[in-house]
């Protein structure tokens, strides 16, 4: 399995590196740019977008840019944002722990009431429960996030007076768990019922493949219980398909959601991202790629490792 996950990671290497060059490409291909602010500035003259220009590179061709950022990126130097002159490593620094924070509990939420979901409809197919499941599911699936993010808004928050419209904690307080707590239901609320749809139907379309395998019939006989055959056989077979969406998903716990972040003025990765495009602030987008593209190849590959462990007939020879 070593040799296996070596390997892989070797053949990772030119597919992130055409990855980079693509984000690279495509983020200096869109209109405007880190200058375009200035350009109708009354008090800039050309000779100062020029100084400008010089300053940030953005004169140098673009090969010669892209060397000298990927150069600079294998070093550990991520550059400086071109809008607060911050590091760019101190800025993802900042707001990696609100994006783990946010998007870890709706992942663990999410798997704690999907995989029981999946699990029931599918042994009680047909039953109200599974057409009542079926239904939310439906409901989550065509939904948009933003939609839903401004119904639990202006519903729960407006007019309710029950949850706060947005941010991380009440502002000048000091910190307190219920506090953060309350500042976190919306958000999870609204991620997790998306994930919740998306998950349960995974799951329950395998379970329903499963429940009728040979093996299960076999274990019956053997004497083992419904129950012992349906989670030590059924589920441990079924949830293949679900490991490799929800191995895709991990990646999320660091990018974060871009617009729920936004909505509900969640200071994490999503919403510096979405700060960074409107400003063309090219280092910290190539670096919020760079890190999310990584994390997907490695998501990927830990998916195929989880593959051996739950189905002994997968061999990595």
């Amino acid at each position: 399995m070593s040799r296996y996950a070596s390997r892989r990671l070797l053949q990772a290497l030119p597919l992130l590196l055409g990855i980079s060059v693509a984000s690279f490409l495509i983020i200096n291909a869109v209109p405007g740019g880190p200058l375009s602010a200035y350009e109708n500035a009354p008090s800039i003259t050309p000779l100062d977008l020029q100084r400008l220009e010089h300053q940030l590179g953005l004169d140098q061709p673009l090969y010669v840019r892209y060397v000298t950022w990927l150069t600079h990126f294998l070093t550990g130097d991520w550059g400086y944002s071109y809008a607060t002159q911050q590091p760019v490593l101190a800025m993802i620094g900042e707001r990696l722990p609100n994006t783990l924070y946010l998007m870890g509990t709706v992942y663990v939420v999410t798997l704690l009431l999907a995989v029981p979901v999946g699990v029931v409809t599918a042994i009680r197919q047909y039953s109200w429960l599974d057409h009542l499941f079926t239904g939310l599911s439906f409901a989550g699936l065509s939904m948009p996030t933003f939609w839903l993010g401004l119904l639990l808004i202006i519903v729960l928050g407006l007019t309710l007076r029950l949850f706060p419209l947005g941010g991380m904690a009440t502002p000048g307080a000091d910190f307190n768990l219920v506090d953060r707590v309350w500042h976190l239901a919306l958000p999870v609320a609204t991620l997790s019922f998306v994930g919740i749809a998306h998950y349960s139907r995974y799951l329950r379309a395998s379970m329903l493949e499963t429940l009728h395998q040979d093996y299960m019939r076999t274990a019956r006989a053997k004497g083992l219980s419904y129950g012992s055959a349906v989670f030590r056989h059924a589920l441990k077979n079924a949830a293949l398909p679900l490991v490799t969406i929800a191995a895709l998903d991990l990646p999320e716990l660091f990018v974060g959601a871009l617009v729920t972040e936004q909505i509900f003025g969640w200071p994490g990765m999503g919403r510096l991202f979405w700060d960074s495009a409107t400003r063309s602030d090219y280092p910290v987008l190539m670096g919020i790629l760079a890190v999310s593209s990584t994390l997907i190849v490695l998501a990927n590959l830990a998916a195929d490792l989880v593959y051996g462990y739950l189905d002994p007939r997968i061999r990595y020879s």
